[in-house]
């Protein structure tokens, strides 16, 4: 049975899809580059729209970043509005995501802890 999505989720969807089409192929800005979109939150009214990206580059770039976007923001509106049919075309709002590098940093400090864990476990048989 096909999963279900409300109107929300699929203007959500379709927000994020093209956004990150355009930023790849349309925004000129070079510190807007390599950046990846990894969700969009949009309020009941369409009106806002929280845009959540990582960076390739790391965190000490994200002020720049974050400078290009919201330079490009009134750009991506305009062509946010000619390719999605909605009545209002939210306001961008960027924000840097920084779930990706503490899952990272949370998977390193877990792979550490088995290690350590491991030869704790081998030195007390040889003993």
């Amino acid at each position: 049975m096909p999963k279900e999505y409300s109107r929300s989720q699929r203007v959500v969807e379709q927000i994020r899809r093209e956004l990150a089409e355009l930023i790849r192929l349309e925004v000129k800005d070079p510190r807007v580059g390599f950046i990846t979109l990894t969700d969009v939150e949009i309020t009941p009214d369409y009106a806002h729209a929280k845009v959540f990206f990582t960076s390739m580059t790391g965190e000490e770039s994200v002020p720049e970043i974050l400078q290009g976007l919201r330079r490009a923001s009134g750009f991506l509106r305009r062509e946010l509005g000619r390719r999605i049919r909605i009545h209002t075309i939210p306001e961008l709002h960027f924000h840097y995501d920084r779930s990706v590098e503490e899952g990272t940093r949370l998977s390193r400090l877990i792979d550490e802890t088995v290690k350590d864990d491991e030869a704790r476990h081998r030195d007390e048989d040889d003993a």
